[in-house]
């Protein structure tokens, strides 16, 4: 940097400094301002008859664009709805679904031949086993097509079977456990 450079930085800078740090604004400034502008046409108020506002023609379509667009939207919703729900009401059932539902129908017939177990002592887990199937089989109507979740409705219905038979057993014979 050369001398010449740090006078003229020295020099600004004290000129920048020597500035007053607020101007007023003079008290004739819009009047001069307004002088200067071009004359305008006087706008005339119009005065409405019939007691309507009228708003200008920008206004009036700013206004209709936000109702013409929700009064699009509710019909076609209304129009697509009913067809929306009667496909998410009836959706065909997965081939695991399917399964399932034979399974479940013939462990119930598998249990109702089997002779009256209701040894108080084998209900509790007989309920269990009950309960974990229901959520199995909700599970699986949440992920139809999950396997394993068939895998484990056939284990927990085995279990219920064999466990059925013990407890049937258990009271034919009067043993406790």
């Amino acid at each position: 940097m050369s001398t010449h450079d740090h006078d003229s930085d020295h020099d600004l800078l004290a000129r920048l400094r020597a500035l007053p740090s607020e101007r007023s604004v003079p008290t004739d400034g819009w009047e001069r301002l307004s002088a200067r502008l071009p004359p305008r046409e006087p706008v005339a108020a119009q005065v409405p008859t019939d007691n309507v506002v009228a708003l200008p023609l920008r206004s009036r379509r700013r206004w209709w664009l936000p109702v013409g667009a929700a009064l699009a939207a509710s019909l076609a919703l209304y129009a697509v709805a009913p067809w929306r729900h009667a496909q998410l009401d009836a959706p065909a059932p997965s081939a695991l679904q399917l399964q399932a539902a034979a399974m479940t129908e013939q462990y119930q017939q598998a249990v109702a031949s089997l002779p009256d177990g209701r040894a108080p002592e084998w209900q509790p887990a007989l309920h269990e086993l009950d309960e974990s199937a229901a959520q199995i089989r909700a599970a699986l109507a949440q992920d139809p097509r999950a396997p394993h979740l068939l895998g484990q409705l056939r284990r927990t219905y085995a279990l219920r079977l064999e466990l059925t038979r013990q407890a049937a057993y258990a009271a034919e014979s009067g043993l406790t456990t």
